[in-house]
């Protein structure tokens, strides 16, 4: 089942993926809009960034020593 999961994710990623070089902005507002993919690329890039922030957070901030009570 997982591996059924994660081969339909990598043909979703590889069909968006080309259809973003296939079909880029026809007209861009900023210099970024004209690379293609740029905005799947820089979606990918933040998760990953919000992702360590919050584990980092989490360890730092968030959780206490076992012996907090004691």
């Amino acid at each position: 089942m997982l591996k059924k999961l994660r081969f339909i994710l990598y043909i979703a990623i590889t069909i968006t993926s080309l259809l973003g070089f296939v079909f880029p902005y026809k007209h861009p507002h900023f210099w970024w809009q004209k690379i293609p993919v740029f905005d799947a690329i820089f979606g990918f890039i933040g998760c990953i960034i919000i992702i360590i922030f919050s584990k980092w957070l989490g360890h730092h901030w968030l959780m206490k020593d076992e012996h907090y009570y004691d």
